[in-house]
């Protein structure tokens, strides 16, 4: 299944739909989507993303991102929700080559999970929310924000470790596009990181290990250390996995 959906300028864009989740029931299709920017929706790009049908957009960016690159474009009944999730900001591209890039950026998914509590309850609750429809949520690239908001999802869903690893690794078909978007905003450049834009699935699998050695289970680290209700998690999987029988 190609879960990458075809766009112009956006190079991440996809339905999280599909993966088995708690009781055998899958994951519906069509009703929670992840993405790069969207601020770089435009013409024919933005007819697709009309069509779709989404409802509520969560931008996981910091303030000055979205100040230089832009948000999704206004449209009637389209709902925007600016949640930064992260609180220490770091160049990637600028990383020596001698980081690690698993162990690394494990490390920093930590410190997101950590100081991005606030942030990370509301989108959870944006997303089990009855009246928001259709979901995407993004940051610039759609790998680390956007992955770790993700792999929580569908961990809260039921879905196994290695699925939700295995979604967080599909940015590996997009490095190259997100690299050239790098090299367009840098003329004559190159990262310093050979990790920068790569999604290896260690780095999903150290960032679980982690939080499930912190809190025991990402139901727990959610529902204790978040504060997200029992009630959301039941609405997450009533509004997002496919009926029983």
């Amino acid at each position: 299944m190609n879960r990458h959906m075809e766009f112009e300028r956006l190079h991440n864009f996809r339905d999280v739909g599909g993966y088995p989740a708690v009781g055998g029931r899958p994951v519906r299709q069509g009703r929670l989507y992840r993405s790069d920017s969207l601020g770089k929706l435009r013409g024919e790009d933005w007819d697709r993303f009309l069509a779709l049908g989404i409802g509520t957009v969560i931008d996981l960016r910091y303030d000055w991102e979205i100040a230089a690159k832009g948000r999704v474009p206004e449209a009637p009944g389209l709902r925007y929700h600016h949640l930064s999730i992260e609180h220490r900001p770091y160049d990637q591209a600028a990383l020596g080559p001698e980081v690690e890039t698993g162990r690394f950026l494990a490390d920093r998914y930590a410190e997101v999970a950590h100081d991005g509590a606030v942030e990370l309850r509301r989108a959870l609750e944006v997303i089990a929310a009855e009246d928001s429809g259709p979901v995407v949520f993004h940051c610039a690239s759609g790998k680390d924000r956007t992955g770790l908001l993700a792999a929580l999802v569908l961990s809260l869903l039921g879905v196994a470790e290695d699925d939700v690893v295995a979604d967080f690794a599909l940015t590996e078909l997009a490095t190259e596009r997100l690299l050239a978007d790098w090299r367009a905003d840098h003329p004559g450049q190159e990262p310093v990181w050979p990790g920068y834009g790569r999604a290896p699935a260690d780095i999903m699998r150290f960032f679980l290990a982690d939080l499930a050695a912190a809190h025991g289970s990402v139901h727990a680290y959610a529902t204790e250390f978040l504060g997200v209700g029992e009630d959301v998690v039941e609405a997450l999987r009533g509004h997002l996995l496919e009926p029983a029988g």
